[in-house]
């Protein structure tokens, strides 16, 4: 508690007292297939008490200790209807009627791999407690993270200092280090959306995403390997807005795969089933028109797999794709009638530079850009606001750095945007 507040007064921004709790308590609601659940970390030997309206509610263990992982994980689906809930007799931040501030966040964890060794231990060169404390202080009605949680795969170094003492591997120690610790504020702010990213995958951090943060049930053998099928996608209802959750984590980027194109094909239409009227936002981890796949040192962008999946395949009434994988902001429009991308996935992982600022004219994928905003090199996260009241407002989206510095503003609407 002491290092965030320290490092925030460092910064200029305000802090907030954080509550006390055991080492490895962590609480937060997130959306499921089935509506909403309330989660829990715990290291202690049963689950924290819950309320629901005042009444006392149980918990059902998601997972139990096991190897790497000594804490349990609880959960419970929030009746319909529910206007409090408490764990331990702290309040739980519940979904409002009518969002008007969702926060999007990506990419958030400290890159630990290989020759690549990310200064973990400094908060200018990771700064994701800081973006996420800040986050939270504008008071978002939901958060929406698109992906790439864990980062800290190889051990650091010895003579390199910027990680000396960091965790690496799948276990919780690097979770708790990579994601629970530093996001402790704004997992208590709003409920949230998780989505899968690559980093989720079996041979990452696949054990600790499937304890956690999966939205699907816990089951016993593929939690346990973190080796888990793609995610059937959902919806997550927020009244007149809906987004569909699509899990796009083993998508083959620089070579269309036809057998995994025909089933993330599959996954695409049935979006329109899911959500048959209405706005719709979809969100996935790789994004499929977006910039960075310029540059020959890529970290994703035009992927391949995706691209031969999604043509044809989106309904007409998903206005937005919300992705990260990319280590950047941008917005883009296309001159085909397709959703608008935006990608926020400069959360705290290492920065891609290559991106431009005005994408318009380019063309991915076989698809030419009409209009958006990139802004490449800066740490932080994005924020979809429109007015609290009026109904047919628009969504507007701002990037800001890590320390609430607005660098650029996109209107959307439908499917164009104006940036300035």
């Amino acid at each position: 508690m002491t290092t965030i507040r320290v490092i925030l007064v460092a910064l200029g921004v305000a802090t907030l007292a954080l509550p006390a709790h055991a080492m490895d308590t962590y609480h937060w609601v997130q959306y499921v297939p089935d509506g909403l659940e309330v989660r829990a970390t715990t290291d202690r030997a049963s689950c924290p008490a819950l309320t629901f309206d005042g009444a006392a509610a149980t918990f059902t263990e998601r997972s139990t200790p096991g190897e790497g992982y000594p804490i349990r994980v609880c959960s419970s689906a929030i009746p319909a209807g529910t206007k409090s809930a408490t764990i331990d007799g702290v309040p739980l931040a519940l979904p409002v009627a009518r969002p008007t501030r969702i926060l999007v966040i990506g990419d958030t964890g400290c890159r630990m791999k290989g020759n690549v060794m990310q200064a973990c231990n400094d908060a200018a060169l990771w700064p994701f407690r800081v973006g996420s404390d800040v986050a939270a202080l504008f008071k978002p009605d939901l958060v929406l993270h698109v992906g790439d949680f864990h980062y800290r795969e190889t051990q650091c170094p010895a003579e390199f200092a910027g990680c000396a003492g960091s965790p690496s591997g799948d276990n919780w120690a690097v979770w708790k280090a990579d994601f629970f610790a530093p996001a402790e504020l704004l997992l208590g702010a709003a409920p949230w959306i998780f989505v899968r990213g690559n980093h989720e995958e079996c041979e990452r951090g696949g054990k600790g995403w499937a304890r956690t943060l999966d939205p699907y049930p816990w089951d016993v053998k593929s939690g346990l390997m973190g080796c888990l099928d793609v995610a059937k996608p959902f919806v997550a209802d927020l009244g007149d807005l809906k987004i569909v959750v699509v899990d796009t984590s083993t998508a083959d980027e620089d070579v269309a795969n036809p057998d995994q194109a025909k089933m993330f094909r599959t996954q695409f239409q049935s979006i329109g089933e899911l959500a048959p009227s209405g706005p719709v936002w979809v969100a996935f981890h790789r994004p499929i028109w977006a910039i960075s796949g310029l540059n020959p040192k890529k970290a994703g962008g035009d992927n391949k797999t995706l691209a031969l999946a999604a043509r044809d395949a989106i309904p007409a009434n998903v206005q937005a794709l919300l992705s990260g994988h990319q280590h950047t902001f941008q917005v883009v429009s296309y001159e085909d009638d397709l959703p608008v991308q935006i990608v926020s996935g400069h959360g705290g992982d290492e920065l891609s530079f290559w991106s431009p600022t005005n994408p318009a004219g380019l063309t991915i994928n076989g698809v030419k850009v009409k209009a958006g905003m990139g802004r490449p090199g800066k740490f932080g996260f994005s924020l979809l606001e429109r007015d609290r009241d009026d109904p047919n407002a628009l969504w507007a989206i701002t990037d800001y750095t890590v320390t609430g510095e607005a660098l650029g503003r996109c209107v959307l609407d439908g499917r164009k945007v104006e940036c300035k």
